[in-house]
């Protein structure tokens, strides 16, 4: 579904990705690891086509977007569904017209169709009852499941998740994993997510792939991840203090 080639992007003198490679079946889940500040957000934007790569390619179901623009562009955006690292809940709007927001801006539906639909997808991430509610007025995981929801209500193809449970106790990670799990089982989606949820994450990844000094260093099956005798994997997924990777 996605197809990562050579992907090189510089801000001045950093050189953040060095020549990014990476495949991404159709209906996966993959997660990208890495250290902080090395590179996992700004490849998502490249991902997302909010970036504009200095070198190599991405391309999406056989379209290569590095080259669309305007339109065109737009046109492959429609395909994403997109949950932000805190949700970036609108705090003015009440948690059903938050989730309702995609399709009253991207489509022509009914105003009955497009509640019909929000309800649908509240209830599908167990909030049936809060749509009357503010952003403010409910919990940090709840919160989360009505960022997966606005990010599902179109229907998309591929879901990005930019570190979806930053802030979460261990329990509320397990319970947000598992409805991510319950969703793409339902949905079949493909999912890109960005975390450091270790070892939690590999509850939920199918593949991992490691990014390290601007390059994915390893990405394979998850199981095969956690047993890489990669030094730097190895010591990332340990937290191991000593050892290749430096502390940021």
């Amino acid at each position: 579904m996605i197809l990562v080639e050579n992907l090189r992007k510089s801000f001045g003198e950093q050189q953040v990705l060095n020549g990014v490679n990476l495949e991404i079946g159709k209906g996966e889940i993959l997660v990208i690891i890495g250290q902080s500040g090395g590179g996992k957000s700004v490849l998502l934007k490249h991902l997302l086509g909010l970036l504009e790569a200095d070198d190599g390619r991405i391309v999406v179901d056989g379209v290569d977007v590095t080259s669309l623009r305007g339109r065109a562009l737009d046109d492959v955006r429609r395909r994403y569904g997109v949950v932000f690292q805190g949700g970036a809940l609108f705090d003015s709007m009440s948690v059903f017209d938050n989730v309702a927001f995609p399709l009253r801006e991207r489509t022509h539906l009914r105003e009955s169709e497009i509640s019909a639909r929000a309800k649908a997808k509240l209830e599908q991430v167990g909030l049936a009852t809060m749509g009357h509610k503010n952003p403010a007025e409910i919990s940090g995981g709840m919160r989360k499941r009505v960022a997966i929801a606005r990010a599902l209500i179109t229907e998309p193809e591929i879901v990005f998740f930019d570190e979806p449970t930053t802030g979460l106790d261990p329990v509320l990670v397990s319970a947000i994993h598992r409805l991510i799990l319950e969703l793409h089982s339902r949905f079949h989606f493909t999912a890109v997510m960005v975390s450091h949820e270790i070892p939690e994450i590999f509850q939920i990844a199918q593949k991992v792939a490691m990014l390290h000094d601007g390059r994915i260093v390893e990405s394979g099956p998850a199981d095969l991840i956690q047993a890489s005798e990669n030094p730097v994997i190895r010591q990332f997924i340990r937290g191991d203090p000593e050892g290749p990777l430096q502390a940021h």
